[in-house]
């Protein structure tokens, strides 16, 4: 038997079928052993040689193939996660109701491991009564339904009910295999705010100064936030190409005072604000209006920097009632300390509730995949976050956060 992790995709009859390929591929490439389990629904957008193509399984739609082989109930109680995409809105209410008229049907009341779904319809599908009460029960019964994309539906319309990036899917995936309780709904009510990505200090309008931050980590932390029910407002510098978190509204910033500006905005109605966007200390003092040139006899300029202003203190002084705020701080050992003894420095002078510490150097914290750290209270709680995907350490914050406000 393989030991690679079992998932079951299953696919649902609707126009974003086509893209639980991108995800098959993300899962098989990312070493999963993936059994596709369409509708026969499904089979009209995308075919079943494609899926078997893809997967290296054999695939089918009826409980009456390889009868001896008691698929129906097999497929389910073997797999390690099993996730819906897309996932209809008949097929959600087949699923609410416990139907079980064909293979997925089937698989999903024999599962025994997470089953996520994520849901691809029209809005006024999504917003129907009868969908929302659906995706209630399936809540309540301990299955993951996702919230969905606001973008480009089928023709002209756009609205919320659009399948999330395949990316990001495959992130979740990921997630829940590690962490299978790490999506519960326990943020639903709050509005939080999270900064990512980089600031860029204009210096003359070709050059900036800037630093190495990819945005990944604020980027998890608003899909999951969003995912555990959240209303996500995500602040957003510069960052690598990454797909905005279904769920999370986004506003894009450049300097660290548009970030300042925005930030402070979004700020006055949050519940929580997590900092984790990279923003620059300093800033150039003056700023060319023509390019700085290089030049053999002219001596070499000199750039003068001035320091930008500190957002999480000015967030922390400024705190509504009940507010919790969440710092991230990006350190190094020295002459003068640990990592973690500058941080709990840096904890007490900012004041916030909660400081996510990451070590960085070459290949940690910045432009990488994973992401490891420490998590500090302002009540000198201390405790290390092992090395894992940078989604598992958003659902370590969350579940830190959730603890904070409810205790």
């Amino acid at each position: 038997m393989s030991d690679q992790p079992r998932v079951v995709l299953g696919v649902g009859g609707g126009i974003a079928a086509y893209k639980a390929c991108e995800v098959l591929r993300g899962l098989t490439e990312s070493g999963h052993d993936v059994r596709v389990v369409p509708t026969e629904a499904a089979l009209n957008f995308v075919g079943a040689a494609t899926f078997e193509a893809l997967s290296g399984h054999p695939v089918h739609t009826d409980v009456f193939t390889d009868v001896p082989e008691v698929q129906h109930v097999r497929v389910g109680k073997e797999a390690d996660l099993v996730l819906v995409v897309p996932a209809t809105a008949d097929l959600l209410a087949r699923a609410a109701h416990g139907l079980a008229g064909d293979l997925l049907t089937s698989t999903l009341l024999t599962a025994r491991c997470p089953v996520a779904f994520f849901p691809a319809m029209h809005t006024e599908m999504w917003e129907h009564p009868a969908t929302r009460d659906n995706v209630a029960l399936l809540r309540s019964r301990g299955a993951v339904v996702a919230e969905p994309a606001s973008g480009r539906l089928t023709g002209a319309d756009t609205g919320k009910g659009r399948l999330p990036d395949p990316s990001e899917i495959v992130d979740l995936a990921r997630l829940l295999l590690a962490e299978p309780r790490a999506l519960p709904r326990d943020l639903e009510g709050l509005r939080i705010v999270v900064s990512a990505g980089g600031t860029r200090e204009p210096l003359d309008p070709v050059r900036y100064l800037g630093n190495r931050s990819s945005g990944k980590q604020g980027y998890a932390l608003a899909r999951v936030a969003a995912q555990r029910g959240a209303e996500v407002t995500l602040v957003a510098g510069h960052t690598a190409e990454l797909p905005v978190p279904a769920g999370a509204g986004l506003r894009r910033v450049s300097s660290a005072e548009e970030m300042r500006v925005a930030v402070r905005q979004a700020a006055g109605t949050a519940d929580v604000v997590v900092m984790a966007a990279a923003v620059a200390d300093f800033r150039p003092a003056t700023h060319a209006d023509y390019k700085i040139k290089k030049s053999d006899d002219q001596p070499d300029p000199l750039i003068t920097l001035e320091r930008n202003a500190d957002i999480l203190a000015e967030l922390v002084a400024n705190r509504g009632p009940r507010q919790t705020i969440v710092g991230f701080a990006a350190e190094t050992g020295d002459q003068d300390g640990s990592v973690l003894d500058h941080a709990r420095a840096k904890l007490k002078r900012k004041g916030c509730d909660l400081l996510v510490v990451n070590a960085v150097g070459e290949g940690r914290a910045f432009e990488v995949e994973d992401n490891a750290g420490w998590l500090l209270s302002a009540d000198g709680a201390e405790r290390p976050i092992p090395l894992g995907s940078k989604s598992q350490l958003a659902a370590t914050v969350w579940d830190a956060v959730a603890d904070f406000i409810h205790r």
